[in-house]
């Protein structure tokens, strides 16, 4: 199953006192699971973005806690800056990165605005996809009049929040003596809380210095297009309609904004574009029309600069796209993928492109600590001699997930050599189809090898529990048994998610490229001995457990599995020996 990933990207106003900021951030960081990524204060604005991203339950904590901080330490009456603003924590957008969709994001979004309501006393609007009210979908329509029109907005009906203290009356903001309610919102001000989509800002490189041209281009693509003239494309009358409005010819890509400018540190010129709904128009799209406008007009894109960071999906979806535009597999290793991205829209093209320090997922996986201690991480050579330490772990049943994950590479392996075979191309689709399937097995079975010896570590950590008082042995008892019930249950998933690369490995045995049948066979046998494997530690926990019905269901099911298993090899190594 894919994590969750949200990012966050509120904006406090204060721009100007590092002291006051850091306060604020330090709320952030102190959020486990959260990875701050980005503090952007800006002196004329009086206004600093932060950037931060993490599971979605420990972001809404984060976001919470830092408006929580920016009430205390920031008072809109003395503030003046130059950006629009109408609250200590002004906006708050939640944006779904992997795993998640919008609406979900907007569900949490008014959830915690209704929390900041609550117990912050923060009058809050939700807008964009959060949004009651088409209207309120507008971010100007919730901050229309700002920090200035805070008293007017919430005694007047129709313009109120959202969500408003429980507290709150109208006859509080305008009584002769302030109430500390009223004081408290005369200080925070509003919070617009809303979720919206990832917003990637590109720059697509030209081989041209003309700005016109490049804005030709932009005007060519971008959703609202150019306005309509009388006679000449260029010079002629603009045509507007009966209200004085220009009439718009619309761009051929929905969802972005785009302009042309001039870069002197490169000596090119660029489209510059904000893309602001990638499920309606994706990176390598975009691209791709770019190029095509371009050409039209005798000028080549010569790259992509990405602006800032950008959710993985971004790179594998345009890989993928360009893979399948060559008529290759799909099915190969993520960072394959990515590579093969970076290559077809030129995002090295001005400067190296590193995945590691762009893509959103990658910057929290190298951020988390546990992760420099997974297995999976080690050479082939290191977890071999992890394995043979003294320690109890890893074990048998990180083994058998390996021998799993080994099966499904194997079978993989021979999907992609087939999509490849000369004289085979028409057959590609097909085995590409294949080679996915492949390749979601190994990761999945990829990640089973490090739960397996984390299960086993819980147990472990069960039995180190206190045992002094009657109390503290029936916790320390209870927690033994759900952790050795997770113990069974992971090696049982094992089984499972390797019982499936058989299919793979006798479709490859049966029609892949005949040269590989034995890799096919030997994939097989590691998927067999994976399943057993796994199969002797869904038995040995499960001995253990004292719910003997949930014990015996769970050896009774991995019978079957490893029995299904025994069946499944042997069809597979028949083919394999009728072709030697």
């Amino acid at each position: 199953m894919e994590k969750q990933i949200i990012e966050c990207v509120p904006n406090f106003s204060e721009g100007r006192d590092m002291n006051v900021i850091n306060q604020i951030t330090n709320e952030i960081k102190a959020v486990k699971g959260v990875r701050l990524l980005d503090v952007d204060p800006g002196e004329a604005t009086n206004r600093t973005v932060v950037t931060f991203v993490g599971a979605p339950e420990n972001v809404v904590e984060a976001a919470f806690r830092s408006a929580k901080k920016a009430a205390q330490l920031i008072d809109m009456r003395q503030h003046h800056g130059a950006h629009p603003r109408m609250g200590a924590t002004d906006v708050l957008p939640l944006i779904p990165v992997a795993g998640i969709t919008l609406d979900e994001c907007a569900a949490l979004a008014r959830k915690l605005a209704e929390r900041m309501a609550k117990e912050l006393c923060i009058p809050c609007y939700c807008y964009e996809a959060a949004a009651f009210t088409p209207e309120r979908k507008n971010l100007a329509v919730c901050r229309e009049g700002e920090y200035e029109a805070l008293v007017e907005k919430l005694t007047t009906q129709g313009k109120q929040p959202d969500y408003l203290p429980e507290a709150f009356s109208a006859e509080i903001m305008n009584g002769p003596t302030a109430s500390p309610l009223a004081d408290s919102i005369r200080r925070s001000g509003c919070t617009a809380v809303g979720a919206r989509d990832f917003l990637i800002a590109v720059n697509y490189n030209l081989n041209t210095t003309s700005t016109r041209r490049a804005n030709a281009i932009a005007f060519d693509v971008r959703e609202k297009g150019r306005p309509v003239r009388e006679g000449h494309p260029i010079t002629g009358k603009i045509v507007r309609d009966a209200d004085g409005n220009p009439l718009m010819k619309p761009g051929t890509l929905k969802a972005t904004k785009a302009i042309g400018w001039f870069i002197d540190e490169y000596g090119i010129a660029q489209v510059s574009m904000n893309m602001t709904n990638l499920n309606v128009t994706p990176l390598h799209v975009a691209f791709d029309e770019v190029c095509r406008c371009a050409q039209n007009r005798g000028i080549r894109v010569t790259g992509t600069e990405i602006v800032g960071l950008i959710p993985k999906r971004t790179l594998i979806d345009a890989g993928k796209y360009f893979l399948k535009k060559q008529n290759r597999s799909t099915g190969i290793p993520e960072a394959d993928i990515i590579n093969i991205a970076i290559k077809s829209m030129g995002l090295d093209d001005l400067k190296p492109f590193n995945p590691r320090e762009k893509v959103i997922e990658y910057l929290l996986e190298d951020g988390d600590n546990a992760s420099a201690n997974k297995l999976i991480r080690l050479t082939a050579k290191d977890f071999a001699e992890e394995t043979s330490r003294e320690s109890p772990a890893p074990g048998g049943g990180t083994i058998a997930a390996y021998m799993g994950a080994l099966g499904a590479a194997l079978g993989t392996m021979v999907a992609n050599l087939s999509s490849h075979k000369a004289g085979w191309d028409e057959r590609c689709p097909e085995f590409s189809v294949w080679a996915d399937k492949g390749q979601a097995l190994m990761t999945e079975l990829l990640q089973l090898v490090d739960e397996d010896t984390e299960a086993f570590n819980a147990i472990m950590a069960a039995f180190g529990l206190p045992k002094k008082t009657e109390a503290d042995k029936a916790a320390r008892s209870e927690a033994i048994q759900q952790a050795t019930l997770r113990a069974a249950q992971v090696p049982l998933r094992t089984m499972k998610a390797s019982l499936k690369v058989f299919e793979i490995c006798r479709a490859m045995a049966a029609e892949g490229n005949p040269n590989s049948v034995t890799d096919a066979g030997v994939g097989a046998l590691a998927a067999r001995a994976a399943v057993l494997g796994a199969g002797l530690n869904v038995r040995i926990n499960a001995a253990s457990l004292k719910d003997r019905d949930s014990a015996d269901a769970l050896i009774a099911e991995a019978n079957i599995l490893a029995q299904q298993a025994d069946v499944a090899e042997k069809d597979v190594m028949e083919i394999v020996n009728s072709k030697l």
